[in-house]
Formats: structure tokens, sequence, C-alpha cells
């Protein structure tokens, strides 16, 4: 095997050069500092360096640094869990059934610890977009856990004994082939792994469930082999003496994203996700060495830097098609009623949920009026919406209001800094997307139709979506980057500063495509090309991404899950890190259409690219149809179903939405019948 380089160096270097750089200085916040009781306190696991920046809330890394910071996280390939001043790892097996696709429970291939000291927990020392850095500082270990690499790399800072045990029994355990620098290890579970060290050394059997790594110094490297396969195990020889150590993506532009993987050592092997392989541009690609996953094959890429490019969607204001004249009147006459209802009703929500969704329900019908010729309602809308949003934005709305965070980074509301159930937790970070979503939507819409409004309120604005899009912490100190987009897996998250044995979640993909879409309006609103772009990216693979692990497809290559889950199911509920559910939070598996709805609220003009598959979309309304003839199906679910069946059956949609007297808190009759008018 080539020898390894040490790190020291160049951790050194990067901590030098990093004291040079000047750091920017946070802009004065425009609403008050909140008082928290619930937020926990970060200080505990991140390193005291990190924690004048804004730390993560939503990462794939989330679990370390809560409770006790010992619920396991995946990091694709492997199930990673540190817990009692070590750390284990797992090449997970999957279960299926009609309803759950889930990862077994968590037993530990490999725990690696020092046999010298047992005391204290880890401390995140370093994190990037792919990666994320372990340091036990009793124990002398670093571990780079960089999102999928096929080994899990571990540097031990001076010379001592560490122990490598394994929750199952040790079958047997070598040198491979006189070699000692290279190990094989068989267990039980019919799992071979393969350990590579950076320099010469032996191993001394303790009992049958412990190895011994004695008075060693360097790097140390584990990888299991994916299958029996000799192919398998040269792949991983070739590849196992360079090693990354962080991992970083590049928003290019409207359609690309690029990974830069730190590294020592020669050639880089990682592996890549179906959707990453759908976009990789410039990449060697081992299609016959692969890895199981929950979200498929991952297959081996051959370099430090990828370039993934995303088909360009249209972000529009109005609908892609257009809406033809003689359909303008029954939109018309939907929306004179509408508007008109806008100011005999009196909306008593304080939620900022539901709130974001009354206002961005407003800001539709104003689109609708431009798009139909109807321009005299819009002052209406505009009175409506300036008089709704603005006392959010000054902080004179007495039931709630948004609050800055400084511990953590971002925004969280009056009623939710005392209390973890109100406003969905966002308080504790979760669903910021959504909500602030709906918000962004509506503003950008003002600032379209009002653009002296818009320059008024445009810091607020920006630092509404700049709390879930910022793109660079340097351009705004105040937010941790992108809150809720996961880089890797590329799509959101929404669980917020809770762990949960299964990792992060999240249930509609559709309402995290409407934060990126508005973010890209307000980019449009304020001729700001780069928050366009930036939105425009984000909405683009937020959407791939739901095609490919939400919207579930039976049989041929674009099955992601197995049979027994794929018949039943047409899309996931709430899709975890390690699991697959068709129950939603808040209604049972059988609810079918309510799974349709929430991954199609609230419908808009990228609604058509988000369900651009016709054939998928026919699927889906045959399969949540069924579900409309249970008793207590409400209207505004049924909406959008019929929605839906308005992609491929215009007329018998258009019929059944004539028919509705309710609809979605952020839908309404005249969204509908602009929707069916403009297929």
């Amino acid at each position: 095997m080539a020898s390894m380089l040490s790190p020291l160096a160049l951790v050194v270097c990067v901590l030098c050069f990093s004291a040079l750089i000047p750091q920017a200085t946070p802009a004065p916040f425009l609403f008050p500092e909140a008082q928290s009781t619930i937020l926990p306190d970060p200080s505990t696991f991140f390193a005291s360096n990190l924690l004048s920046s804004p730390l993560p809330t939503n990462s794939f890394f989330q679990n370390f640094v809560l409770g006790n910071g010992d619920q396991p996280e995946y990091i694709h390939p492997y199930t990673i869990r540190s817990a009692n001043s070590s750390l284990s790892l797992a090449y997970p097996s999957f279960s299926y059934s009609s309803t759950v696709v889930s990862t077994t429970p968590f037993e530990a291939d490999l725990t690696i610890a020092s046999t010298s000291n047992s005391n204290g927990h880890h401390v995140v020392s370093d994190f990037n977009d792919l990666s994320v850095t372990l340091d036990f500082p009793s124990s002398n270990l670093r571990f780079y856990l960089v999102r999928g690499s096929p080994f899990l790399t571990c540097f031990v800072y001076r010379p001592m004994s560490v122990s490598i045990s394994t929750d199952h029994t040790i079958v047997s355990a070598s040198s491979a082939s006189g070699s000692s620098t290279k190990f094989i290890v068989k267990l039980d579970n019919d799992h071979t792994w393969l350990i590579y060290t950076s320099s010469p050394t032996e191993f001394t059997d303790s009992d049958s469930s412990t190895l011994t790594l004695k008075e060693f110094s360097g790097i140390f490297r584990v990888a299991v082999m994916p299958d029996p396969d000799p192919k398998s195990e040269k792949v991983l020889d070739h590849f196992s003496s360079c090693y990354p150590i962080s991992g970083a993506a590049v928003l290019e532009n409207s359609n690309t994203l690029s990974y830069k993987f730190g590294k020592i050592g020669g050639d880089l092997l990682m592996l890549a996700h179906p959707l990453h392989l759908k976009l990789l541009s410039n990449a060697t690609i081992l299609q016959d060495f692969k890895y199981k996953s929950i979200d498929g094959d991952l297959i081996g890429v051959v370099g430090d830097s990828w370039v993934l490019a995303s088909k360009p969607i249209p972000v529009t204001w109005n609908s892609v098609g257009g809406v033809k004249k003689d359909s303008f009147s029954e939109i018309i006459s939907a929306l004179r009623r509408d508007v008109d209802a806008l100011s005999s009703s009196e909306s008593t929500t304080t939620s900022s949920y539901f709130y974001g969704k009354l206002v961005a329900r407003a800001a539709r019908l104003a689109l609708i009026a431009e798009e139909v010729a109807c321009p005299d309602v819009i002052p209406a809308i505009r009175t409506f919406l300036s008089n709704k949003i603005e006392p959010w934005l000054d902080g004179t709305f007495s039931g709630n209001g948004f609050l800055h965070d400084k511990t953590w980074g971002g925004l969280v509301t009056k009623s939710s800094a005392t209390d973890p159930a109100a406003d969905f937790g966002f308080g504790l970070y979760s669903d910021h997307h959504f909500h602030l979503g709906y918000f962004i939507y509506a503003i950008s819409v003002l600032a379209k139709i009002d653009p002296a409004w818009g320059e008024k309120y445009k810091p607020q604005a920006y630092l509404l979506v700049e709390d879930f899009l910022n793109k660079d912490k340097k351009l705004n100190p105040n937010y941790t980057r992108l809150r809720c987009f996961d880089l890797y897996k590329l799509h959101s998250w929404a669980a917020g500063l809770t762990e949960f044995a299964d990792g992060r979640n999240q249930e509609s993909t559709s309402e995290a495509v409407n934060a990126y879409y508005a973010a890209a309006l307000m980019g449009k609103a304020y001729k700001d090309a780069q928050l366009e772009a930036t939105g425009s990216l984000l909405t683009a693979l937020e959407i791939q991404a739901a095609q490919m692990w939400w919207h579930v497809r039976e049989g041929g290559e674009n099955q992601i899950y197995e049979q027994d889950f794929a018949k039943e199911n047409r899309v996931v509920g709430v899709l975890w890190s390690t699991k697959r559910e068709s129950g939603l939070w808040f209604a049972t598996a059988e609810a079918k259409e309510i799974r349709l709805g929430i991954q199609m609220v609230p419908v808009l003009p990228v609604t058509e690219v988000l369900f651009a598959d016709v054939g998928f979309a026919s699927e889906l309304v045959n399969w949540a149809s069924p579900a409309l003839s249970r008793t207590g199906v409400t209207e505004a679910w049924k909406g959008f179903v019929y929605a839906l069946q308005g992609m491929y059956d215009k007329e018998g949609a258009l019929e059944k939405i004539r028919s509705l007297e309710e609809f979605d808190d952020g839908n309404s009759r005249s969204n509908l019948l602009w929707w069916i008018h403009s297929r």
C-alpha cells in the first residue's frame, strides 16, 4: 500500500490561513433579540472557535450535537454513532413492508476507541456541506466523516493502543498476505471489513469481539467489502491511500452545482447516489463498484471535483403555457368573489405557518388577475397584503412576530421562543423554509405590483429569505449557510434541533419547492440575479429529488424501493434519513388524498414542473381516488386530487372543481380554475 501523508502540516496551515482572513461584521439586525428558553446549548459539542458563527440547525450530523450526542446519523454508506468516547459504524441492511422502508436497528459492525482513556465525549472541530470532523480530545482520536466515502478515516494523534470491537462475533482476523498495513476482519453477519494503516503495525486478539491495534499513530481506514467479488477488494486497495478530510459544495449558477473534496494522497474514490449519477457531467464512474443504501445503489466515482448539471426550469410569475381568453370569464367571476371576500373575512390565526398561507393565497389572486387581464381587483389585493404583512415586518403584530436568535443564528417567532410546540416547532428551527416560503412568496408579489413598498421593506424581506437561503455566511453572518437544504442529498430537511433515532426528516416536498421558487421570484422582483439563480437551482434540485425519492414508481429502472413498498404506495408520507413511511405527521397512511395533497400544496406555476410526468400523475390520482369515499374526507383535500387530474384530464377535473365549496386555506376557487384552464 502506498504510504499516507500525515494531515498535521495541512491542519496547521489551514488554521494559520484562517486566522489571516478578516471576519465579516454582522450587520445590525432589524428584529428584536430572542430570549429563548427552549434551545439547546451548542457549546456542549461544538469546538469553542466555531461558536462565534451561526451553526447548522438541519444538518446531516445534527444528532451528533443534540441531547447526549449519541443518536446515530446516516453518512452514506454507513450509519455512524458516537457514544462513550468511541465511534461505531455499521453497514446497514434494510427491511421492506407495504407501509415502511427502514434501516435495521443499529448494531455496531466496528467500534473504535482508545484503550487507555474513555473519558469525555466528541467535539465537532470542523464541518462543511459534505463533511464533519469529530475529535475525541481525551482519546487523541480524530474522525474525518465525509459523505459518500466508502472508507471511514481515523487519525491517531500520538502513539497509543486502539481498540476495535464489534457487536457481532469475529469469525477471523488476519493480515492480508503477510502485509503489516492491511488487515481483513470477517464477522458472523457476513460482513468483511478491510483495515488499512499508514505505517506497519500489528493487531492482537483480546477476545472474539475485540481487536487491539498496538502502539499506533497516524492514519487508519476501515471499509466494508460491498460484495464478495475480489474486484471490489482490489478497488478498495487501489484507493486506500487517498483520504478525504472535507467536502464543500459550490453553487455555480442557476443550473450547476459542484463538489470540491479536500484530500490527502492521490486519486480519490467516493460514492454517488442515483440523483448524483443523473446529474454528473465530468466524472469517471465505476459502474460495477457499488454499495447498497436506502436511497438506491451508491456507485463509485473517481475524482475530488464533481460537476452536477441540472436541467434548468422555468421560474415564472404566471403559467408557462398561459390561459386562453375564452376561459377568462369563468376565472374572473371567481376572482372577483375571492377578492371581495378578502375585505369581509377576518382571520384570527397567529400561527406563522397558517398566516403565511393566508397572505400567499391572496398574492396568488394578484398574479391570476394579471394573467387574465383583470387589473381593477389588484388595488384591493395590494391593500390587503400590505395591511397583513407589514405588522410582521415592523414588529407591531400583537399575536406573534419574528425575533432574532443569536445562539444558533436565525429567526424564531415570539410564540415559539418559549414553547417548543408553537408554530410547529419553528423556535427549534423546524419547518423554516415552509413558513417563510409563504411569506416570501407574498412579499415578492407585493414588491412586484408595488415597487415602492418593496423598496421600503427590502431589508426585512431579505432577512426572511436569507434565514434559510443564505448562500454564504460571509454575505450574511447573522445566519448559517442554507439552513434546510442538504447539498449531498439535494433536497431539504425540516426537523430542526430535535434528535431522532431515524435522523433528519421532511414531509412536504412541494412546500420546500415553494420556498426556493418564492426566493427566485424575490430575486426577480428586486432584480437580484444571484438570488434568482440560487433560488432557481435549489428549486430544480428539490423537484428532482422529490421525483426520485418521494414519488414512488413501480417497475423499470426508475424504481428505487423494493416491490412490497412500491406496489402499495405512490408517494412517501414522511421521508427520514434512514426510513420511509407511508403515514404522515397529522394523518394515517389510509388518507391517500392527504398524502397526495401535502406533496402538491401550494398549487403554483412551478407545480406543473414538479408533476411533469403525466403518466405518473395519472397513476397517483388513480391510487388516491378510492380514498375520497372515506367518511370525513374534506373538499379541501379533494381539490388537490382534482387539480392533479387536470394534468391529463382537463374537462373531467374541471367538472369536479366546479362542484367544490371548500378549499385549503392556501388555495382558492380562483386558483384551481386558473390551474385547470392553464393546462
